[in-house]
């Protein structure tokens, strides 16, 4: 049995777990340790199963505890040549990967990491490189797309190939817009490198999903810009008009910032 647990999804810190008995793939390791170490024992989960991390992008809301795990718990970390250079010269990764853990991988080929087949490919954002990851088990596909400026006919083509689904729904245009942020940042979040909106987000989920799809799980939501429930409600609305019903077609939830989910069986 697949099970996926978030341990934290947003601005102070990211981290997903997929995992089976005997098997455990880490994705983002942004959270601190100490909490992290906490919320794995809360779960009855152990830190010394993580056989593997893979590494999105090297933003330290996505790095910040990578070379402690690493270290730690003798994990391999797997990026792109850029990711793993920004991982180096990150001042917020005090503990930083050595050379002996440090894996490299190229967006479109294929890897496998025990039981799991691994397919890192191109996500647009202002990072020095950013991938999300299509992780197949067995039958079941699943697919992680996070800090995305926009969406890609590659983006849609994994959205279309997935069973389970992680994808970023961070900002409401409208608050964002009439929000705080300085002009600046208003442009680089809405930008082609930035962060997707509610509406993009469920615009690509409208036009790339098939009947396979079982469970989208929004991410990465912003806290000045968004709300748990704003987003849901314009993600169904967007679906909805275009013959999607969340709740019949598939399961839809939302990815907290700071505090773990529930432990999800992907059957």
């Amino acid at each position: 049995m697949l099970k996926f647990i978030s341990f934290g999804s947003g601005s102070c810190g990211n981290c997903y777990y997929l995992y089976t008995e005997t098997e455990g793939l880490l994705i983002d390791s942004g959270i601190g340790i100490r909490t992290l170490k906490k919320f794995f024992h809360d779960y009855g989960c152990n830190l010394g199963d993580v056989d593997n991390i893979l590494v999105t992008h090297d933003h330290a809301d996505h790095v910040k505890a990578v070379g402690c795990l690493s270290q730690d718990y003798n994990i391999p970390v797997y990026a792109t040549d850029e990711v793993h250079k920004g991982i180096a010269c990150n001042y917020c990764v005090r503990k930083k990967v050595i050379p002996d853990n440090i894996r490299y991988i190229l967006k479109g080929e294929t890897f496998g990491l025990g039981s799991f087949s691994v397919t890192p490919f191109d996500v647009p954002h202002d990072s020095r490189d950013n991938v999300g990851y299509k992780i197949t088990y067995g039958d079941t596909v699943f697919c992680l797309i996070t800090d995305v400026g926009h969406v890609t006919s590659e983006i849609e083509k994994h959205i279309g190939e997935a069973d389970y689904l992680v994808i970023e729904a961070n900002h409401d245009e409208e608050m964002l817009l009439n929000g705080a942020y300085p002009r600046h940042l208003k442009l680089r979040v809405s930008g082609p490198d930035g962060h997707l909106s509610n509406k993009s987000c469920a615009e690509a989920i409208a036009r790339s999903a098939t009947d396979r799809l079982k469970h989208v799980w929004l991410c990465h939501l912003s806290q000045e810009n968004n709300h748990p429930e704003l987003a849901r409600k314009t993600v169904e609305m967007v679906l909805g008009a275009n013959g999607i019903a969340v709740g019949c077609d598939f399961s839809l939830d939302i990815l907290k910032r700071k505090t773990p989910t529930g432990i999800f069986e992907l059957k």
